[in-house]
């Protein structure tokens, strides 16, 4: 039994595929103290590349030692590597614009403890979310757009990005396009989700346009933001069933809790280190 007190943290790699990479790392973690509580691998044929991600528990291990001893290792396998500290929630900062019922779910379940997350601070260009944001006692950060020079805003959201300790910036239904160099800028470290018919159904009130083509499928994408609009390595997706009885506004509000849902688990997925690059793809060890 490991004691609550223990330190817990996530070793995760990916590295050239090849016999026995388990069978040298192991012996390592044991030696340096650590107990292995889940461990989720995924050998890729496509890429030739595995994929590992091990959740160590220990009563007086250090990180800074296993991180010592990996290093080593990990010139050996061509390892690319990383631990973290699960006893320290990742900062996460949200952005928004006027729907906020991605806000709310991660606001809700981050104070009940349901996300490994803390939330820095909100973003968004209107004011209409600055008294749910200030109630819940989070800062709130209002970057309105200026269609002449977008560029500047941009450049105060980096800023608080920056300024707010945020490793992870979240795009919560936030309704604006960003530019290639933002998007670069956060490579790895910013979710968008978006609903699924995108990008049949572009513009204006979508789940109407969905209705009017007869659709029976609705869902959401979670995805890493890269400079092609909606097209970042897919985190995770889920659909709900519709009928020809469902209306619009029935659609909006089941698209609206998938969003939720999807945005959610992507996040949690990131918090707990579970999410690995696989060049346009993502490898969730789940």
């Amino acid at each position: 039994m490991i004691a609550p007190t223990a330190a817990s943290c996530v070793l995760r790699f990916r590295c050239p595929d090849r016999p026995g990479i388990l069978a040298l790392v192991t012996p390592v973690l044991a030696e340096s103290g650590w107990d292995i509580r889940e461990a989720s691998v995924h050998g890729d044929e496509d890429s030739v590349t595995f994929f590992v991600r091990v959740h160590l528990a220990s009563e007086t291990a250090s990180i800074a030692a296993l991180e010592e001893r990996m290093v080593g290792l990990a010139e050996q396998l061509q390892l690319d590597w990383e631990i973290h500290d699960l006893r320290r929630p990742v900062p996460v900062l949200i952005a928004v614009s006027k729907f906020h019922h991605c806000l709310v779910d991660l606001i809700h379940k981050t104070e009940i403890g349901a996300l490994p997350i803390r939330i820095v601070g909100v973003v968004s260009n209107h004011e209409t979310a600055r008294s749910l944001v200030e109630w819940h006692g989070l800062p709130f950060h209002h970057l309105p757009v200026d269609k002449a020079d977008k560029a500047a805003q941009e450049a105060r959201f980096l800023a608080t990005i920056r300024e707010s300790g945020a490793e992870l910036t979240v795009l919560a239904r936030y309704m604006q396009i960003l530019s290639d160099e933002f998007a670069a800028e956060l490579a790895g470290r910013c979710i968008n989700i978006h609903h699924s018919f995108l990008p049949s159904f572009k513009g204006a009130k979508p789940y109407h346009q969905a209705k009017a083509r007869g659709v029976k499928l609705i869902g959401a994408t979670a995805h890493y933001v890269t400079a092609d609009l909606d097209e970042g390595p897919i985190i995770e997706q889920d659909v709900r069933r519709v009928s020809h009885a469902t209306s619009a506004d029935e659609m909006v509000a089941i698209g609206r809790e998938v969003e939720a849902s999807v945005l959610s688990r992507a996040v949690r997925w990131h918090a707990e280190h579970r999410i690995l690059p696989n060049g346009n793809q993502t490898v969730v060890l789940a």
